[in-house]
């Protein structure tokens, strides 16, 4: 329950959760750590390819969206495990170059019971050319019924890489996301925007039963942004009107 606790406590809550209680959906995303030697880690802070993703040449990882379908609560201070196969991988030639494709399927136990199946959808691209355009962003086209503003700061993203066991130097380290993978500043995780929309989904809708999400346009950690909710479908909206994600929700 600590990093649960230490969770809420990051996101600006209270640290409620005891045992027994049902934790908030993504929260398995703090678990099932798998710790490798530095030897075993790439250039990104990533543990290598070569094994349960498969080395498809492309040294830039981003987690692009995932789909979660939330069969029974997980319960804190229980025990559960994580199985993980590797669904598919494809490598296909884009408008900006090569691109691979990897979906990963995690299904999250406790004792007997399916409790989670997750779906996560990786990106694989080249090294960012300096001399090319940069990519046209999607904009917001609508304004939610629900707004909520959130900021987010260099101390956030080290916690959440921290309680997720997160490596990524996109994240972390200002000169690796500026001079090699060509970012303005450090990365938000998708994953952290997704859980901060699933909050908002949960407050607002009830218990999620399915949660999709994508990954349009990254958001930088000096940037604002705006949790946006009309109904079901949920976004983030990024300076500029640009559209951060988007993600739909689920439920009875």
């Amino acid at each position: 329950m600590a990093r649960a606790n230490a969770l809420l406590v990051s996101l600006g809550r209270d640290p409620v959760l005891k045992a027994g209680d049902p934790l908030p959906p993504f929260f398995h995303q703090l678990y099932f750590w798998s710790p490798q030697p530095p030897d075993g880690l790439g250039r990104d802070g990533h543990p290598k390819v070569g094994g349960l993703i498969p080395d498809l040449g492309l040294p830039r990882r981003m987690w692009a969206g995932g789909r979660l379908t939330f069969h029974a609560p997980l319960v804190a201070g229980h025990s559960a495990t994580r199985t993980s196969i590797c669904e598919s991988h494809t490598r296909k030639e884009g408008r900006t170059g090569p691109l691979a494709f990897v979906t990963l399927r995690h299904d999250v136990r406790q004792g007997e019971t399916l409790c989670v199946v997750e779906h996560q959808d990786l990106v694989y691209r080249e090294d960012p050319d300096p001399q090319a355009p940069r990519p046209i962003a999607p904009t917001v086209t609508r304004k939610g019924a629900h707004r909520q503003d959130v900021r987010f700061n260099q101390t956030l993203l080290f916690r959440y890489s921290a309680l997720t066991f997160n490596g990524h130097r996109i994240h972390y380290d200002e000169a690796y996301a500026r001079d090699v993978e060509g970012y303005d500043g450090l990365v938000v995780h998708g994953p952290l925007l997704a859980q901060l929309l699933m909050v908002l989904a949960t407050e607002n809708l009830g218990p999620l039963n399915a949660f999709r999400f994508r990954a349009t346009a990254p958001l930088m950690h000096h940037e604002a942004a705006v949790l946006c909710q009309h109904g079901t479908d949920l976004w983030v909206e990024g300076p500029d009107a640009r559209l951060c994600m988007t993600a739909e929700a689920e439920v009875n």
